[in-house]
């Protein structure tokens, strides 16, 4: 299992801070740091580390919040140093102190298992739930391009760390985590396959720095989803989701924002 020591690796990416007074012009996003492979560790070191959930947030020089400094991107990672009800006072990793609204940071991130067709919920270094979940009709392959009537084979969930990059409310699968895939690496693999073209890499490659949803519709899928309207059986019937009870989903709507950590293998 993962815990608290690859929880950096699960965001991808290092804190990207922007000057306060510069907030209109980097508003976009910074580009995502190169993943490295999540550690085989199971130790905990920091259990204070948490990171920048559902929309962007503001550092501040002072509890009140009425200090702005600086402006942190969705999943920016942060040492929570200590909270009071309303703001938390963090560290970056770059070094810098200040004061976030409590309720911007999460320490929630989720890890899949296709083998063992489990859903694990974490909050930092703490399992806190598992849940049965169906899986991909081949639930053993990795995801290369996109399924379909013709090939089954590749109704796939794809393996690696990944994020939630929209909520749906109203999914035909009641309620869905939509997942940030493909991400960089899939497209750079897809352009290699001759899957996709230069310009779709690139608008996987935009769509990546800039924190939204990309593109779906390429020949390397997309639309892979942690959805309701499972049977809890542990059954292998979608084409490349994670499918859980309606209940888990309803339990888990809260704690899952937008910028939690996936980690499927």
């Amino acid at each position: 299992m993962r815990t608290i020591g690859g929880l950096l690796l699960l965001l991808g990416l290092v804190g990207s801070i922007c000057p306060a007074a510069a907030q209109l012009s980097t508003s976009s996003g910074l580009p995502l740091a190169s993943l490295p492979a999540p550690p085989q560790s199971d130790t905990a070191p920091d259990a204070s580390l948490f990171y920048v959930a559902g929309e962007p947030t503001t550092l501040h020089n002072l509890s009140s919040l009425n200090a702005p400094v600086a402006r942190l991107s969705v999943r920016t990672p942060v040492t929570r140093l200590r909270c009071t009800e309303e703001s938390c006072r963090v560290r970056t990793e770059d070094g810098d102190v200040g004061y976030v609204a409590r309720t911007a940071l999460s320490n929630v991130w989720i890890r899949v298992s296709k083998g063992k067709r489990r859903v694990y919920v974490y909050r930092g270094p703490e399992r806190v739930d598992a849940f049965e979940a169906d899986m991909a009709y081949n639930s053993f392959a990795d995801k290369k391009r996109n399924g379909s009537e013709e090939r089954p084979d590749h109704w796939r969930t794809p393996e690696g760390s990944y994020h939630v990059v929209h909520k749906n409310p109203d999914s035909q699968f009641y309620k869905a985590f939509v997942l940030n895939y493909p991400k960089v690496e899939d497209a750079r693999r897809g352009l290699e396959d001759s899957l996709i073209s230069r310009s779709q890499y690139q608008a996987i490659k935009r769509a990546q720095e800039r924190f939204q949803i990309p593109p779906m519709n390429t020949d390397l899928g997309g639309w892979i989803e942690i959805h309701g309207d499972g049977t809890g059986d542990a059954t292998a019937w979608t084409q490349g989701c994670v499918a859980l009870r309606d209940g888990v989903m309803d339990e888990l709507w809260d704690q899952v924002r937008v910028g939690t950590p996936v980690l499927v293998e």
